[in-house]
């Protein structure tokens, strides 16, 4: 069984985190040997229309600043506004058109394209946007679906297209989609992202620009989940692990890594030392150091 990669999320990039740190992660991240990095097009959602696809074009100032062509770009698409509104367009004409444009300023770095966002029901609407999807796979790109509404239609539509989905999915202790894609269980590759549940600290030290608090989450109250994982962690480094658990932010890694279909976890660093802090980390789990914890994590998921 193969270890999940590890992907770079740009959502917060030119919101709370300037440009020049966005470049001092892709480059320590790059010097790391990793390649994944997750964009759409509506990032920063932060509500300013200005920053519409700002982030998307840090990203590509960076690979042209360095050169670069081997890098796995996984572009989100379909969303029309950075307002954190449902307004999308999926229609097959609209995808092809992003499509082209994606490959062009992309090019060899584009790995996955993928739609951002479904409520809709209608069968043939549907079907439409699965045919520019084939189209995507046929100039050699990977699949992916996000924030589906109804995966049982794009489920039994997919008999007719044969599509090895990638799919991002909500995956941490507090909460979880995968229930929500049990039609693709076994079958797809699953993507987690928030999986420090929209920035929980174990210390409750949230300052102004902590990741919960610009995006409205209570930072007053700790969760009710904080004690027992407490003792979770107590319990878990008093057996002397390789690395001992000291942040929400490994907790969500383990959970992550453990769970059944998981082949990428997004990691929404906003500085380097918290991004070589879960670097590192990634490789005590893909020692097998810790699935015991993932045990006593996943029954106290359970018992939210």
């Amino acid at each position: 069984m193969t270890s999940p990669d590890l992907i770079l999320g740009t959502a917060m990039w030119a919101w709370t985190t300037p440009k020049e740190t966005c470049f001092q992660l892709l480059d320590h991240f790059y010097e790391a040997g990793f390649r994944e990095v997750d964009a759409a097009t509506n990032y920063p959602l932060n509500n300013d229309t200005a920053q519409f696809r700002a982030a998307e074009n840090i990203l590509l100032e960076w690979i042209q600043i360095n050169g670069v062509q081997d890098l796995k770009v996984m572009m989100k698409v379909g969303s029309l506004t950075n307002v954190r509104t449902p307004d999308n367009n999926l229609s097959k004409s609209f995808l092809l058109m992003m499509l082209d444009e994606y490959l062009h300023l992309f090019g060899s770095n584009l790995d996955t394209f993928m739609i951002h966002w479904d409520n809709r029901s209608e069968k043939n609407e549907i079907r439409a946007t699965l045919e520019a999807l084939a189209t995507a796979q046929k100039k050699g790109l990977q699949i992916g679906l996000s924030g589906l509404k109804f995966p049982n239609i794009y489920d039994q539509l997919n008999a007719s297209f044969g599509f090895d989905f990638r799919i991002q999915i909500k995956h941490n202790l507090l909460q979880s989609t995968y229930s929500h894609y049990d039609a693709f269980h076994g079958k797809a590759k699953f993507i987690t992202y928030g999986i420090n549940a929209g920035g929980i600290k174990l210390d409750q030290n949230y300052h102004e620009q902590s990741s919960l608090k610009v995006r409205g989450g209570n930072t007053q109250e700790e969760p009710k989940i904080i004690s027992a994982l407490r003792n979770k962690i107590k319990a878990q480094n008093e057996k002397l692990a390789e690395q001992p658990i000291t942040n929400f932010n490994q907790c969500g890694m383990t959970y992550a890594f453990h769970s059944p279909d998981i082949d990428g976890i997004l990691l929404g660093s906003s500085k380097v030392t918290q991004l070589d802090a879960s670097l590192q980390f990634y490789q005590s789990l893909k020692k097998g150091s810790y699935q015991a914890f993932y045990k006593a994590l996943k029954k106290l998921h359970e018992d939210v």
